[in-house]
């Protein structure tokens, strides 16, 4: 079994798989051409194993709820990591992953807290939200992303995890809720493809979030109680006057002295 041509195959991934030189064997050898085959396939997994997918997600906008607002004012800050999650995953065997969230949970639960609250805003992600006059402050996280390709579930299914967090604080900056929301989402290959499945499962997660949000955020934390609490705090009298406001009432309130 004689090997020729000049090119080796380290020097075949140098130059690309377009001038890579595949070495000839003699002529009607079966294993020659078993060894041939067995080189092709190596080299395409070793190029392919280079590169990666990159998938980015822009606007996961949700349907309008149909629910009515809670009547109180909340802002919402977004941490640095939240307004800019990327996720890189490198599959055993396989290729590297990149998911870029990008501006898109920030879009998200924007667009969420504008429809659950009759007065919603954002606040820069280092703003002191004590000296506003609001009733709550909303801080959410990502605690862990996960995801999986067909090729590891056995299936033609994309599927996406994500574990967010909620922290509400009052109007003095005490936390009143720390909420942990696990969301989920897949996606047939059949019906996307590739990254666009997977960007669609991680779309479907969010939106999975966004409805376990609309519905159990009020019983999960409380925040409606937050505005009757603060309005108790603005009509409470003060309970200590000045000294000669008390002289005074008590004047006020003697009976007349019927000796005089």
């Amino acid at each position: 079994m004689v090997f020729g041509g000049t090119k080796t195959p380290a020097m075949a991934l140098t130059n690309g798989l377009a001038n890579a030189s595949i070495p000839t064997w003699e002529p009607g050898n079966l294993m020659s051409r078993w060894l041939k085959t067995i080189f092709v396939t190596i080299l395409f997994a070793t190029l392919s194993g280079c590169g990666g997918s990159k998938v980015m997600l822009h606007d996961p906008t949700i349907p309008e709820p149909l629910i009515d607002q809670m009547p109180i004012t909340v802002v919402a800050r977004f941490p640095e990591e939240f307004d800019n999650f990327v996720h890189e995953e490198q599959v055993i065997g396989k290729e590297k992953w990149t998911i870029d969230l990008g501006q898109a949970n920030k879009l998200l639960f924007t667009q969420l807290f504008g429809s659950m609250f009759s007065d919603f805003s954002v606040i820069a992600n280092d703003a002191d939200a004590r000296s506003l006059p609001i009733d709550a402050l909303i801080e959410p996280s990502i605690d862990a992303f996960e995801f999986s390709v067909p090729n590891q579930s056995q299936t033609d299914e994309f599927a996406v995890w994500i574990r967010y967090r909620i922290k509400i604080f009052d109007n003095e900056g005490v936390q009143i809720a720390n909420w942990p929301i696990a969301a989920y989402g897949k996606s047939q290959t059949t019906t996307f493809g590739g990254d666009n499945a997977l960007r669609r499962a991680a779309v479907l997660a969010m939106r999975d979030a966004a409805a376990l949000i609309i519905m159990q955020m009020d019983k999960e934390t409380g925040i409606s109680e937050l505005s009757a609490a603060r309005a108790r705090q603005e009509e409470a009298p003060p309970t200590n006057l000045p000294a000669e406001e008390n002289l005074q009432s008590t004047a006020a309130e003697e009976p007349p002295d019927d000796s005089l």
